[in-house]
């Protein structure tokens, strides 16, 4: 856990995540910090590919591997081709679908699209690099593997990791498949230590018990002195996951989300979110975030979009951050329709006969069931044209189209565009 050794940590890394929040357990702190001090150090971050893209959720790992970098470090991504066949069951009621070879490829050359825009690639001591764990791990022989390194897992110390006793607290089945997952990532880190030298695996504070089975592992078989480090698992204020909203994942790959519904995801933090978000997911001064975190009332407000503009910048680079906040000034400050905004196409023979309010909003993505449309709107919280709908069962047909398009809004800052097709 975080100690008073924070506060007398040497090296730039360790005191970026400690005040910026990255930080919530380490192996061995003070260990590390030597290690740091003695010249540029390789740790790695697992990412197995399980959709497309990866989403918010997964942005605090990615910002940690860029700061590893910014601090004079070098980043190892390691795709998960190998422990995505498996599944890993950390945090999961129910065994993961089984994903095919043709799935897992597609997911992975999806998710290798984000890292460039973080990271720099070389050959350089502390340029990024991206490794495949199926490189090795299809490689094993079952019998060798098992005789090599089963020997160092005792079934007792794996029995009191979160990922196993919670499914067996809950009587949900863990199949012996998964039961091997933490076998596999701990040989992940020991093997990334035989090639590459690496000494320090990060990740969520979920995958603690999986990370120490690195760390212990290197060290039997190889003697190595190896390192864990873990980040917050995080919610917003009110509770809510990371990287969910109401219309879905919030994806990191413009063609799975688009940059302006990326942009107003931040836009709309929650007001005691700002300040920490500002920290995890930017890289602006800390004196501009204490000010900007200090705003009250409306100010906060531009915090919000300094927020938005920053990681949206990060993500998908300057000209797309710009031309959102542009199109969120001309749909909120001046009322205009901006060409930039979701759109859905309703077949034009449902809006020539109508569409309930309630039914549109959900096949919006405004809301992901009828109910809570109908409460959106009973409540005041739905608008056509601008114009506010409390009646849930009121028609919207093609007599409210707009310049060709029918403008549906929930809450303050949701929009879509409805267009018949």
């Amino acid at each position: 856990m975080i100690d008073n050794a924070m506060t007398t940590a040497r090296s730039e890394f360790l005191r970026v995540v400690a005040e910026r929040g990255y930080m919530h357990q380490c192996t061995d702190l003070e260990a590390l910090d030597k290690r740091l001090n003695q010249g540029p150090a390789a740790a790695y971050i697992g990412f197995d590919c399980t959709a497309e893209s990866l989403h918010v959720g997964g942005l605090m790992q990615i910002m940690l591997l860029r700061w590893w970098q910014k601090t004079g470090n070098k980043p190892i991504v390691l795709m998960g081709g190998g422990t995505t066949r498996i599944g890993d069951p950390t945090g999961k009621d129910e065994a993961r679908k089984m994903l095919d070879d043709a799935a897992i490829a597609r997911n992975m050359a999806g998710i290798k699209q984000v890292f460039a825009k973080y990271l720099t690639f070389g050959d350089g001591a502390t340029d990024a690099m991206m490794v495949n764990n199926a490189d090795w791990l299809d490689q094993l022989n079952y019998i060798s593997f098992l005789r090599d390194y089963g020997k160092h897992f005792t079934i007792n110390r794996m029995l009191t990791f979160d990922s196993v006793k919670l499914r067996l607290e809950r009587e949900q089945p863990l199949t012996f498949l998964e039961f091997n997952y933490m076998i596999l990532q701990g040989y992940d880190f020991a093997e990334l230590w035989s090639r590459h030298k690496c000494v320090l695996q990060m990740g969520g504070s979920d995958q603690w018990g999986n990370i120490i089975n690195g760390v212990e592992l290197g060290r039997r078989v190889h003697q190595a002195e190896l390192f864990g480090l873990t980040s917050p698992l995080l919610t917003t204020s009110s509770g809510a996951k990371m990287g969910k909203t109401v219309g879905g994942a919030v994806w990191l790959n413009a063609d799975m989300l688009s940059a302006w519904e990326f942009w107003q995801y931040w836009r709309n933090t929650e007001d005691a979110d700002v300040g920490r978000f500002l920290k995890l997911y930017t890289e602006l001064p800390l004196d501009e975030i204490a000010r900007l975190e200090a705003l009250q009332g409306a100010e906060i407000n531009e915090a919000k979009k300094i927020l938005a503009n920053e990681v949206t910048r990060l993500c998908h680079g300057e000209d797309a951050a710009r031309e959102a906040a542009e199109t969120a000034r001309k749909t909120f400050e001046e009322g205009a329709l901006a060409d930039n905004l979701p759109t859905i196409a309703i077949p034009a023979a449902d809006l020539n006969a109508g569409i309930p309010a309630f039914a549109l909003f959900v096949r919006a993505g405004l809301s992901t069931s009828n109910g809570e449309a109908r409460r959106l709107l009973q409540q005041g919280g739905g608008r056509v044209n601008d114009a506010q709908v409390t009646d849930p069962a009121a028609p919207i047909g093609a007599d409210a189209l707009k310049d060709g398009v029918i403008k549906l809004t929930a809450g303050k800052k949701r929009n879509v565009l409805v267009k018949p097709e």
